[in-house]
């Protein structure tokens, strides 16, 4: 199913937009959490320099 899901992506204005994955470690517990969104390329340094903070 990955296949078919990636080749979608890429007909139309797919390439438009990236997988962006963020990764945060809880101070309270230390378990990482991640947060997965698909962005449009032109927003996704906002969204990584706001999601490292």
């Amino acid at each position: 199913m990955a296949k078919k899901a990636v080749a979608s992506l890429q007909k139309g204005g797919g390439k438009e937009y990236t997988k962006v994955i963020i990764t945060k470690r809880s101070e309270k517990t230390g378990a990482y959490t991640f947060k997965e969104s698909m962005i449009h390329n032109d927003n996704v340094k906002d969204v990584v320099a706001a999601g490292t903070k």
